[in-house]
């Protein structure tokens, strides 16, 4: 038996702000994860004592927050946007570590397998800054698993040569993208994961991820209309979450479990039902 700190995205309720937190509560999470890219939850619109008064909401629920999505939808393969992406983000470490929490979690492009690749050492400059940055304020920008395989990942990581840049290990994401094993990739990617995102789900078709996953061109007429996966309810994917939590473990993991639920109708339920399917298979 073991336990891990299972969260919510805050997201994912599609409620209001205060009334998502309450719901997390009320459904036993102990931690949440909020986007902080936009409206009046960015850096520039949560400012001052706004910040302390959100936090001071969520810790009066008996929650913390477990990280703050940075993800900005666009990666960091194009060097003209990548300085006032770097500079956002940067802005959201510094909002982290307000609201008590040292983890940015983002996705940065698709890696590419070939390393002689322009976009590699272009996402490796933006990276390095990352990194650099996340070092000096004790913070970590976790990379989201899925686009490229977890070895791939890894090496991409080894030659940073620093834990600032870091992974959210997302198993459905390999699962329905990439076709990787979960629990594998747990294995290959042990020296960097600091967060998770429990999710499942089961791939439909085989395609090139990098027009699946913040896509460097624009998609191809032959990519448009096909069905790669489909997001499922805990437990009813293809992701084995008593190997891949017994991996958690034995890799001395001791984060958190974040919940993320991108589709479906009653998301609340959802979610409810992962809570449960999460901590009857930790006791199981």
């Amino acid at each position: 038996m073991y336990q891990f700190p299972i969260g919510a995205m805050v997201n994912s309720f599609k409620l209001p702000l205060r009334e998502a937190i309450v719901k997390a509560a009320e459904i036993g999470a102990q931690g949440l994860q909020m986007h902080a890219t936009f409206g009046e939850m960015s850096p520039e619109n949560c400012v001052g004592e706004k910040r302390k008064e959100l936090l001071d909401f969520v810790k009066s629920n008996g929650l913390v927050f477990s990280a703050l999505c940075g993800d900005f939808g666009k990666g960091f393969a194009n060097p003209a946007l990548n300085p006032a992406l770097i500079e956002q983000s940067k802005r959201i470490v510094d909002m982290a570590l307000d609201l008590e929490t040292n983890i940015v979690t983002t996705h940065i492009g698709v890696v590419p397998t070939d390393k002689n690749h322009d976009r590699y050492k272009i996402m490796q400059e933006a990276c390095f800054e990352l990194a650099k940055y996340a070092d000096e304020m004790g913070a970590r920008f976790a990379v989201e698993t899925g686009p490229e395989t977890s070895l791939v990942l890894r090496e991409f990581l080894d030659s940073l040569d620093s834990t600032g840049v870091s992974v959210n290990m997302d198993p459905a994401n390999l699962v329905m993208v990439t076709g990787d094993d979960p629990v594998q990739a747990v294995y290959n990617l042990k020296d960097y994961i600091v967060h998770t995102h429990a999710k499942d789900g089961i791939k439909l078709a085989d395609g090139n991820p990098e027009y699946i996953y913040h896509a460097v061109h624009p998609v191809p007429e032959e990519y448009k209309g096909i069905k790669y996966f489909q997001e499922v309810p805990l437990g009813t994917g293809r992701v084995d979450f008593p190997a891949y939590l017994r991996a958690l473990e034995d890799i001395g993991f001791r984060g958190f479990l974040t919940i993320e639920r991108e589709v479906g109708s009653n998301p609340a339920a959802d979610i409810q039902i992962a809570v449960e399917f999460l901590k009857k298979t930790m006791n199981a």
